[in-house]
């Protein structure tokens, strides 16, 4: 063999030398990937990567996180408790999202309401929200619903889901949301927040829990119940309340929670002075709950055989005669004239605008004055009474009428109508 011929040996067996290194390579690479993937159907790369730091916590588990994948939560309202709650879920990985609500964003959402953003101003809530989970977990299917929740749509969204999440700020909503789950048997994490409290719990857990109608068997007085848009709110303290209905539900889905060790709570957040929790043990299903008894029935609620708008009541505003009222236009003739504008709203609101010349007397702090003299004011003059909507005002003005013989007259339409009619440039909040 020539020499030629040794060198053309030697590069064959150098290729041959390369293949089966190679195939060595891969078929190590496949052994590998079977060794250490086993679960490569529950979870892809992305996935072990996204959840990997909640997976390792020991409350929650590679286990944990299956059954959040495979969870289909309802949130019903997309505002100040919805944003946060909605935020956290989607990057906790929960498989289906449904969000219901049928408003949409306003300027003056965006301090509390961080799912939305400026540009999204008047868009729907739940789309808006939609768009935001999205862009945060790809993972996550969400459905929207923008229409408001009501007894001939409830059942059917509702079926579709395993837990709901209680985000709403009206009894109306709380009371069907608690029935129709209870009927049909999904557990309701319920949060609420105003001012600087909050408050946690979480209804008919196993079917077995307590519902709303059990701790609230008669909703409130309807002027007691306050608003956020009335009442006001800090962001953080909503944001918190949010945050803890995320957890909170995140337990009931990994099973943080059994019927053994599971005790009906509500707990009550307080942000002044110092930040506060406090845990109150709450009794369990009431015998007598119209709903967990059965004597709600599904087909009741569907019917409308319940008005759950009469139940929960309304509050009258219209308790002055057409003649006791004079529109902003009308007030507007009268602004240089000699008279008293007496501002019933709330000292906060007064400090943050109001018209020149006017004096400020709470509603609650006036229908505790007795005399003409504790009033503070000349009360021989023309009085008009003005407030944010023209709502309170017209109650300050049915009080000193009756209870004083006063021919006060109320502007109808408010501050809110003095900006929209008379001065664009005069701020609303």
């Amino acid at each position: 063999m020539g020499q030629e011929d040794i060198k053309n040996e030697l590069e064959k067996l150098r290729l041959e030398n390369e293949r089966l290194r190679k195939e060595l390579a891969s078929k190590d690479s496949n052994q590998i990937n079977e060794t250490y993937t086993p679960n490569s159907s529950d979870f892809t790369l992305d996935e072990y990567k996204r959840y990997g730091r909640q997976m390792i916590v020991p409350q929650v588990t590679i286990e944990g996180q299956k059954k959040l994948k495979n969870a289909k939560v309802l949130v019903i309202g997309a505002g100040g408790l919805g944003c946060p709650a909605l935020l956290y879920l989607g990057g906790a990985g929960i498989g289906k999202i449904g969000i219901v609500d049928d408003d949409t964003v306003d300027i003056s959402n965006l301090h509390r309401q961080v799912l939305h953003t400026t540009d999204k101003v008047g868009e729907f809530k739940c789309e808006s929200a939609k768009s935001y989970i999205n862009k945060l977990n790809p993972h996550v299917e969400v459905q929207t619903y923008p229409f408001r929740l009501s007894t001939c749509n409830a059942f059917e969204i509702f079926e579709q889901y395993d837990l709901v999440l209680d985000c709403t700020d009206s009894p109306y909503s709380r009371y069907l949301i608690s029935d129709v789950a209870t009927i049909t048997k999904i557990p309701v994490v319920s949060g609420s927040g105003l001012k600087t409290e909050g408050q946690l719990s979480i209804l008919n857990f196993e079917n077995k829990g307590p519902c709303y109608r059990c701790f609230y068997p008669k909703p409130p007085p309807p002027n007691s119940v306050t608003s956020c848009k009335d009442g006001g709110v800090i962001g953080p303290v909503i944001g918190l309340m949010g945050v803890m209905m995320a957890l909170e539900t995140i337990k009931v889905i990994v099973g943080s929670y059994s019927d053994g060790n599971f005790k009906p709570f509500l707990s009550i957040y307080s942000g002044y002075e110092q930040q506060s929790i406090k845990t109150f043990k709450m009794r369990g299903r009431k015998a007598d709950c119209l709903t967990c008894s059965g004597q709600i029935t599904k087909e009741i609620i569907t019917k409308g055989d319940i008005n759950y708008a009469e139940f929960c009541g309304v509050v009258n505003y219209n308790v002055l005669k057409p003649e006791e009222r004079i529109s902003i236009e009308e007030y507007h003739k009268l602004v240089e004239s000699d008279h008293v504008l007496l501002d019933v709203r709330p000292p906060e609101h007064f400090q943050i605008i109001h018209l020149p010349n006017s004096v400020n007397i709470p509603l609650d702090r006036l229908k505790r004055i007795e005399s003409l003299e504790n009033l503070g004011f000349d009360s021989t003059k023309n009085i008009y009474t003005i407030c944010r909507f023209g709502n309170d005002s017209q109650y300050a003005s049915r009080y000193l009428n009756d209870t004083f013989d006063l021919k006060t007259k109320d502007i109808s339409g408010g501050l809110f109508q003095w900006s929209n009619k008379i001065d664009p440039k005069f701020p609303t909040y």
